[in-house]
């Protein structure tokens, strides 16, 4: 019998000095975002904007934007982004559409998941404090629905959750916060 010896090499990094090496901790920050069936005569697929917002109520961060991407003599849906009311005025306006990692289609009836490291740069920047989770939905044909989930971000962060119920356009709005 013949046995075959197989060599890997072995690279070994020596990282010599303090502070160069990254935290052993990562975070997680994950949303659920519930759209309902809704029973009505003419249905469109609602616009969503999920963000941020610090104690001052200024956008922290943009965690995503579902509104029409196919192309149309609509320019794309961005013109009934405005719609989304306390969105657009604090911060869709001023964004340069679309945002890689944050723009995306219209979702269908049912839960829909955004999971952001504390590594991606969309929370890279959120310094330890407290903050509110904003979830907008406006739906032509249809209504507008807001909701807030409060929530404290930490240097090291701590597992939380929480969750907000809609009326019409939103169902249940998730938060959970995962070291």
């Amino acid at each position: 019998m013949h046995v075959r010896r197989i060599v890997v090499p072995l690279t070994v990094s020596v990282v010599v000095g303090t502070g160069l090496a990254a935290p052993a901790y990562a975070a997680e920050l994950r949303v659920g975002v519930e759209i309902p069936q809704l029973n009505v005569a003419e249905y469109h697929r609602p616009y969503v904007a999920v963000w941020i917002e610090g104690a001052d109520q200024k956008v922290a961060a943009n965690l995503a934007v579902w509104y029409q991407q196919r192309s149309n003599s609509e320019g794309h849906g961005t013109k009934w982004l405005p719609d989304l009311r306390q969105w657009w005025r604090r911060s869709g306006r001023t964004l340069k559409l679309p945002v890689d990692g944050v723009s995306g289609p219209t979702r269908p009836v049912g839960t829909h998941t955004i999971a952001v490291s504390d590594r991606d740069p969309r929370l890279a920047g959120l310094a330890a404090g407290d903050y509110t989770l904003v979830v907008e939905a406006a739906r032509e044909v249809g209504g507008r629905e807001l909701l807030k989930v409060p929530f404290t971000w930490a240097p090291k962060p701590k597992a939380q959750n929480g969750s907000a119920k809609g009326g019409s356009e939103l169902g249940t709005i998730t938060l959970a916060i995962k070291p």
